[in-house]
């Protein structure tokens, strides 16, 4: 066992093994061994399998009174379920035996009662169903005798039709209801009974047609439906109205003469010819899903459709070459664009004219494309879409009522021909022609584009012009937009608006945005005319009104979209209470549409504004860097001339001035002359009002000439320039501020930055410093925010440098400044 000394073995005496490294794996017989190693790991596996087995056989023997006493209790349960089932089973076959015999009998019983109703009313339904089928034939053969009473023998026809087809079929009927009169079986009667009236009743309907008989035509058309022959009737119907509806469209087209052709007859003749058809399935609708059931109609309305197709067609090819209309879309398609081409060519090859110079009358009157008769076509067209739009929704919501759908057009209607007519004679015509119109208005435009007068950068001189100062071309283009705009939106043509505003957005970028980019870069870029001269002053004025012209431009793109997306007009309804109505869900009803045409017009405003900022930043910048940032430098040198930030504490007046300087200030209303010995009142600052009169000259010119939002994009820039200007200042005072100069300082650095952004407002001319402007560009003090801060942080006692430097409650306010460049602003006063 385990316990047996390890020089032991089944007995016998063993002599112990040398240690190896690594023992060999034990073979699987001991009596296999050839070496003293793999005896010795024979015997190590032996007795590890020994320990295991014991194991096993100790946690058995544990469990062995576990294992008893639940098998006594299993023998317990086993007792009590013997007696159990034994009284079960004799209450099963004492007691219930004979209730559930009897139960069976009487369920049998009941079911095959049953079975005998059922037979009884099904045998009793069919002897009624024969009867009526049998009352119906004699009805039928009664009525289209002698009497010829047509109504009451569709009448017997319908009840007939009510019958189960396998009762009119069966033997039983076949062998009760045929009688010497009627010997026929009563299917065969009945079908020939229908098929004599269903002829019987063609023939009528076409003699009132003939007669224009519209009680007849009522009368017989309401009968098809009582004979099971409703397609037959809803087909001579949709022919009689579509004969109507084709001989008032021939009488409108042909009655016209020459004269009354001309304007928008052809698109009131296709109007009229989609109210004629809309007024038909209005009025009759009603009968027709009274006497043929619901969704009738549509089967008119596709019969109506083809008619439709017929006399449409005829209109807009009519029109078409009425109107000539290939022949102008190759006039359009050859037109060249001299002008616009000639303006994009370098400037040593340009030969543009001159507005309202001979060259440019002759190319207006000579321009090959009669654009007053392209505007007429255009409304023409607009007009025709927009009416076919009508038409279309119109029946998609005849056709699809009940229906989530409402709007979607019947497959009929989407495969028309005249479908497919509109769109090649009208909506790639309109498109076109719509291309065309713009660029050749943005075109001429330009042509006739006129600078605004009597602009001036001279404070003195007083402004002829109102503000915005802009360009004729601005307010001819952007009119142009807008009404093309509406045009297209009128059609209610997805086809249309998806075509048109992009390519809106294209010529706007290539032709208005590249012509004042060309413009800026080639005719007025403000550039020296020679070493150390400004530039010219009417060059400085073009390109400011040039930027105008793009500023403006975003404001009306924004208007305008913003009018047809956004804008809801109040109306009245016929409770007479106001309610909203958004201009795009009532063109476009349709969610889909509506959200595709919103997000087409926002696309068009977000790309041209894109590009407009783009180039309005690189204005801005050229106007900064030629013509203000030169003299940022002096305006600050000249602010801060004969400054002295080291007083001393006896005998410190504020600073050292200059004999020669007058201050005139618009907070006092003295000018005085202080001198370094005036100490009998406080000393007069004199950084800011500097500051301010240079600033107000060098900013107050473009400020009154340039809208506000260009103005403010200068101010921005130029502010953001100054600001570094300023800290550079600042940092060079190192070792030349004490901690009264240090006082002195900050107050001149805010008074720098109070006066940066007191600038007239745009328009406001030069007498005034603007406070509506001012208030307006109070913002622009978070530029001078580091400035602030580090005169803040030189003026510090040393309590409050202390709690900045522990973290305090002052330090949230330095959040410009690292605490490295805290410390260093420290450094620069020099304390004692």
């Amino acid at each position: 066992m385990s316990n047996s000394s390890p020089g032991v073995f089944n007995g016998h005496s063993v002599t112990p093994l040398p240690a190896t490294d690594e023992p060999p794996s034990p073979p699987s017989n001991i009596y296999n061994a050839s070496s003293v190693a793999e005896i010795r790991a024979t015997l190590i596996h032996l007795h590890q399998q020994e320990a295991t087995v014991t194991a096993r056989l100790d946690a058995l023997v544990a469990s062995q009174k576990d294992f008893s006493r639940e098998l006594g209790r299993l023998d317990l349960l086993r007792a009590h379920l013997g007696s159990q089932t034994s009284t079960t089973r004799a209450i099963s076959n004492g007691m219930l035996s004979d209730a559930a015999a009897t139960a069976d009998r009487i369920s049998s019983a009941v079911r095959r009662l049953d079975l005998e109703q059922a037979r009884v009313k099904a045998t009793l339904q069919m002897v009624e169903q024969v009867s009526e089928l049998k009352a119906c034939v004699l009805g039928v053969a009664g009525s289209m005798g002698a009497p010829q009473d047509w109504e009451k023998a569709a009448s017997y026809l319908k009840r007939a039709s009510e019958v189960p087809a396998d009762v009119v079929q069966g033997a039983f009927a076949a062998e009760m209801v045929p009688t010497a009169e009627v010997p026929d079986p009563p299917s065969v009667t009945l079908d020939n009974a229908a098929e004599s009236l269903c002829g019987l009743f063609l023939r009528e309907f076409e003699k009132a047609v003939k007669e224009s008989n519209g009680a007849k035509i009522t009368r017989f058309f309401k009968l098809f439906p009582l004979i099971g022959r409703s397609e037959v009737g809803l087909d001579v119907y949709g022919r009689y109205v579509c004969q109507g509806v084709a001989a008032k469209a021939r009488s409108n087209l042909n009655t016209a003469t020459a004269a009354q052709k001309d304007g928008f007859f052809y698109a009131n003749t296709l109007t009229k010819l989609f109210e004629h058809i809309a007024q038909i399935v209005d009025g009759h609708g009603g009968l027709v899903e009274r006497h043929y059931g619901p969704r009738k109609m549509n089967r008119v309305i596709e019969r109506l459709q083809l008619e439709a197709d017929v006399q449409g067609g005829i209109v807009l090819d009519t029109w078409s070459d009425e109107r000539h209309i290939d022949r102008k879309l190759m006039d359009i398609k050859s037109y060249a664009f001299t002008f616009l081409v000639q303006s994009f060519l370098p400037p040593q090859r340009t030969t543009t004219p001159r507005s309202n110079s001979p060259a440019t009358r002759d190319a207006l009157e000579d321009e090959g494309v009669d654009m007053k008769e392209i505007d007429g076509l255009l409304n023409e067209m607009t007009i025709m879409l927009g009416r076919w739009s009508l038409y279309c929704r119109f029946l998609a919501e005849t056709c699809n009522a009940g229906e989530e759908e409402i709007f979607k057009l019947p497959q009929f209607l989407e495969e028309s021909t005249l479908s497919r007519k509109i769109g090649d004679r009208l909506i790639s015509p309109f498109n076109a022609m719509t291309t065309f119109f713009f660029r050749r208005s943005v075109e001429k435009a330009f042509q006739l584009d006129e600078q605004p007068s009597g602009l001036t950068l001279n404070l003195q001189r007083p402004l002829k012009a109102d503000p915005p100062h802009i360009t004729s071309a601005v307010d001819d283009i952007m009119y142009i937009v807008n009404k093309v705009l509406q045009q297209s939106l009128a059609t209610s043509q997805i086809a249309v608006v998806t075509s048109v505003v992009p390519t809106l957005s294209r010529v706007l970028g290539s032709d208005f945005i590249g012509m004042t980019q060309r413009k800026m870069r080639d005719e007025c870029y403000p550039r020296a005319t020679h070493q150390g001269a400004p530039p010219q002053e009417h060059i400085v004025i073009s390109f400011l009104v040039l930027i105008n012209n793009l500023d403006v431009a975003v404001d009306y793109i924004r208007r305008i979209i913003g009018n047809i997306t956004e804008t809801k007009k109040t109306v009245t309804n016929a409770d007479g209470q106001p309610e909203q109505t958004d201009q795009l869900h009532s063109l476009f009803p349709a969610p889909a549409d509506a959200a595709l045409v919103s997000q087409t017009l926002t696309s068009l405003s977000t790309t041209f504004e894109a590009k407009v900022t783009d180039l309005l930043t690189d204005g801005t910048q050229v106007i900064f860097n030629n013509l203000i940032k030169p003299r940022l430098r002096p305006i600050l040198s000249d602010a801060f001339r004969d400054i002295e930030y080291q007083p001393s504490s006896d005998s410190a007046p504020l600073t050292t001035y200059s004999s020669d300087y007058d201050y005139d200030s618009e907070n006092d209303q003295h000018t005085s002359h202080p001198t370094a010995h005036d100490h009998s009142d406080p000393p007069q600052e004199l950084v800011r009002p500097r500051f301010h009169r240079s600033w107000t000259d060098l900013l107050a010119p473009f400020s009154r000439l340039l809208t506000p939002t260009s103005f403010d994009r200068l101010l921005t820039t130029t502010l953001s320039y100054l600001a570094r200007l300023l800290e550079k200042r600042l940092w060079a005072y190192q070792g030349r501020v004490n901690p009264l100069g240090a006082t002195r300082l900050e107050r001149d650095i805010s008074g720098i930055a109070s006066a940066a952004v007191d600038i007239p407002a745009p328009g406001s001319g030069s007498g005034s410093s603007g406070s509506a402007g001012v208030v307006g560009r109070y913002r622009h003090r978070e530029v001078f925010a580091r400035c602030l801060q580090i005169v803040l942080v030189m003026g510090m006692d040393e309590e409050e440098w202390e709690d900045v430097v522990r973290g305090g409650e002052s330090a949230e306010v330095l959040d410009k400044l690292s605490a490295e460049e805290r410390r260093r602003v420290r450094g620069i006063v020099g304390r004692r």
